[in-house]
């Protein structure tokens, strides 16, 4: 009875749990009691769940143990058939079915070897029979567990409702129970972040008519600038880009500073409650002491390494090993396979570019006036749409790929096997999904020369520039395109495509047997026809996610909306996946786990890279760092301390530089002449820039300004990231990982568990001391 020995609800005494009280001081109490009549005027717990619709969310009042077949007399059993629950009986069966000898051999063993070789097609837990009900859930009660998961968690009627999770445990198992713990907690803890940063926007939207940036550049009809591509492109004025400024301070504004420190804060305080979260979960849950037996070697390796053996030292068994240097070998390779697999990441992206140097002038020169005029807007439209498809295209390719290096790495275990599969997918879609957003936002713009001087790719195309209002307009678009994009995608391939498969399922059913035969389908038979869960578990759900979290914290200075919409669609992934685990896969296979796995790590490391890439973005893509040095270095305000809008005045101005038209190159020279805007041809025209004007001694040679701006950059990515980096140690010295109340619950019980099992085992000495006095075997040196 080996593989009974696992952590589950059982009572092993009928004495009650006492926890631990902690001590109550008089402000905390005063506190509570000025919280509770504050609650008083508010609906009384809108998204609990009833507990009498879910009688089986009870709490256990008994203390719990492992189980074990000869202590089987400390436990309270009732009923021997509903002992273990329905997801601890499946995963006891799959474990002898794993390990049962079907026929005489060395290797006929186990029922994965049977689906290998296609003697069984599938083998799966079966659901608990259907999740509808004529009946109501509130009148008649639930007809099984899977009728009420779907009732009370899986149906959008309760969309605003806490999560099930005990339920949904019992059903499933502990490992998707705290994915869904995990998700409900990240998407609870997206609340703050979301309203913070649409506070920021609207703090954006109430301060437009009194940003002087803005103003400033809608009413310059008198300042003309370069072209920003070769020949097609006209001459414009800057008022023309009044619109994209005043979108620009939306997102750029006083605010942005102090919401890109929250959210670096918000990461870390996220990742550190999770973790008592988790370890709150974990002690409910039975899995504090909890520790995975030794795993087996998977068929693969024992077949590869199967001529050479050693002695484990845990086992004192011999078993295949793998050599050093082979495994050494094995490791570059597979390095080697993922830097070529980035190359072709950076590849693409590089593509992207020049479609996005060759299209301006293609759509400054088009018919169609709206698009000749948006020439800029149209390209970076029309190229973050095709950098989506790539997206796609390419998450095909990097799967095949992954799996293809991780069996070529030869994994000794099952969870080697997934870590290493798991970190490489990760990496091919971050790189994937972020690479043309990391142009963007660092390379856009930045290395484009000066007019006279442009640096050109290949010595042909003409680099990029960024728009008269700055680039971080292109960033907005890039973020709020891919990620609108692939949320809708995932979300519409997650539940439409099982739903077409089961359609179709179903259709070829009823042409075969008939719509009556349907009605009379085995339980098993009517499972068989769901779509099974995918062959990577949980893989495909956590790494939407942890693509979204990289996309919420990342870039969250140029797009403080990215928290609203990932908390709106995870509200919506909830059930989403709720309904899909209910009603269109089959059960898939309980299993245990203490947490995320290797996922937390990936976490922490977004989180680190979060504080970086933002320090960048304020300070090189933002105009943050510009305007403040103007205001307290050159404008009217220099030198008094203040940096008001009054002390912007002048800065669009300060912020032009100026060039003669005679010094354009053959191939830059722009086929009009700019005598549409004031009757004769333009001499001089300004760009985006530091530069010296062409009458000066050292003609477009940087400017004083230019490096008190770099300067004052530099100084700002140092000091902003070792602050942030400060506070996010300091919140993870002061946040204990254990809340102090579970630690003393949890040493109360070990006492009184300890002192429990010690009364009942004397009991159950004395007890049969008695009864061999009576029967006359007494021994004189029997203890006690």
């Amino acid at each position: 009875m080996g593989f009974l020995l696992d952590w589950l609800h059982f009572c092993c005494s009928s004495r009650r749990k006492i926890y631990y009280l902690p001590r109550r001081y008089k402000f905390m109490s005063r506190i509570d009691k000025q919280i509770s009549r504050f609650r008083r005027w508010l609906p009384k717990k809108p998204m609990r769940l009833d507990k009498e619709t879910l009688p089986d969310l009870e709490e256990n009042d008994c203390y719990t143990a492992p189980f074990s077949q000869q202590r089987i007399h400390h436990f309270i059993i009732h009923n021997k058939d509903t002992f273990f629950n329905n997801a601890t009986r499946s995963r006891i069966v799959h474990h002898i079915l794993q390990r049962i000898k079907y026929e005489e051999g060395k290797n006929k063993i186990g029922l994965n070897r049977l689906l290998t070789n296609g003697s069984y097609e599938a083998a799966f837990p079966l659901h608990e029979g259907s999740y509808r009900s004529k009946n109501s859930i509130k009148t008649h009660g639930a007809v099984n567990h899977r009728h009420l998961l779907y009732e009370c968690w899986a149906s959008w009627g309760v969309w605003y409702k806490y999560q099930p999770l005990d339920l949904v445990r019992r059903y499933f198992g502990e490992k998707i129970g705290l994915y869904f713990a995990w998700l409900g907690w990240y998407t609870g803890m997206l609340f703050p972040a979301a309203f913070i940063g649409l506070f920021v926007f609207l703090y954006g939207v109430t301060t437009l008519d009194h940003c002087q940036v803005s103003k400033e550049v809608c009413q310059a009809t008198d300042i003309i600038m370069c072209p920003v591509c070769d020949k097609y492109c006209p001459f414009m004025r800057l008022s023309d880009s009044c619109v994209y400024a005043k979108v620009t301070h939306l997102f750029d504004n006083g605010a942005t500073v102090f919401f890109a420190v929250f959210m670096a804060v918000w990461a870390t305080v996220f990742l550190e409650f999770w973790k008592r979260r988790r370890a709150v979960i974990a002690y409910d849950w039975d899995l504090i002491d909890w520790e995975e037996e030794e795993e087996e070697i998977r068929p693969q390796f024992e077949a590869k390494y199967s001529k050479k053996e050693r002695m484990n030292p845990i086992s004192g068994k011999p078993e295949p090993y793998q050599a050093f240097t082979d495994k050494c070998s094995r490791l570059i390779v597979s390095a080697s396979g993922i830097f070529f697999m980035i190359c072709v990441v950076i590849a693409a992206v590089f593509g992207i570019v020049i479609y996005r140097v060759v299209t301006v002038s293609t759509f400054a020169a088009f018919k169609w006036a709206l698009i000749r005029n948006n020439s800029q807007v149209a390209t970076t439209g029309t190229a973050v749409c095709i950098n989506f498809c790539i997206i796609m295209l390419l998450n095909v390719l990097y799967e095949k790929v992954a799996l293809l290096l991780t069996n070529l790495e030869q994994p000794r275990t099952e969870s080697e096997w997934e870590n290493s599969f798991t970190l490489k997918m990760f990496l091919f879609q971050f790189v994937n999904l972020n690479s043309s957003t990391f142009y963007i936002a660092f390379f856009l713009g930045r290395f484009t020369g000066h007019p006279g001087a442009y640096l050109r790719l290949i010595n042909r195309w003409r680099l990029e520039e960024c728009h008269p209002s700055g680039c971080l307009i292109d960033l907005c678009m890039q973020m709020g395109i891919i990620m609108v994009l692939k949320q809708t995608w995932n979300n519409f391939m997650e539940l439409g495509y099982p739903l077409i498969q089961n359609w179709w399922t179903r259709r070829k059913v009823r042409q075969e047997h008939g719509t009556e035969r349907k009605i009379n389908f085995p339980q098993w038979e009517k499972d068989y026809n769901l779509q099974p869960m995918n062959a990577y578990g949980l893989f495909d759900e956590y790494l939407e996610m942890i693509l979204q979290f990289g996309f919420t914290t990342i870039f969250v200075a140029a797009f403080p909306l990215a928290p609203l919409l990932a908390l709106l669609n995870n509200i919506i992934e909830i059930r989403l996946d709720a309904y899909k685990f209910v009603t269109q896969w089959r059960r898939p296979l309980a299993s245990r786990a203490k947490d995320i796995g290797i996922w937390y790590g990936i976490l922490e490391g977004i989180g680190i890279l979060s504080v970086i890439t933002n320090a960048f973005v304020i300070a090189i893509t933002s105009d943050f760092i510009p305007r403040l040095v103007y205001a307290y270095k050159y404008g009217p305000c220099a030198g008094q301390g203040e940096a008001g809008q009054k002390c912007m005045v002048g800065y669009v101005n300060a912020s032009l530089s100026v060039f003669r038209i005679s010094d354009f190159e053959n191939r830059s020279e722009p086929e009009s002449d700019g005598s549409e805007f004031s009757g004769t041809p333009l001499k001089y025209c300004r760009y985006r820039d530091y530069r010296d004007p062409p009458h000066s001694l050292a003609p477009y040679g940087y400017t004083l300004q230019f490096w008190h701006v770099l300067a004052a950059r530099l100084a700002f990515i140092i000091v902003f990231e070792h602050l942030v980096f400060c506070i996010k140690h300091l919140i993870s010295y002061l946040i204990p990982d254990l809340p102090k109340d579970l630690r003393d619950r949890m040493r109360r019980e070990k006492y009184l568990i300890q002192e429990m099992m010690y009364e009942a085992e004397l009991e159950r000495l004395q007890k049969e001391r008695k009864e061999r006095k009576k029967n006359g075997k007494a021994h004189h040196n029997e203890w006690p």
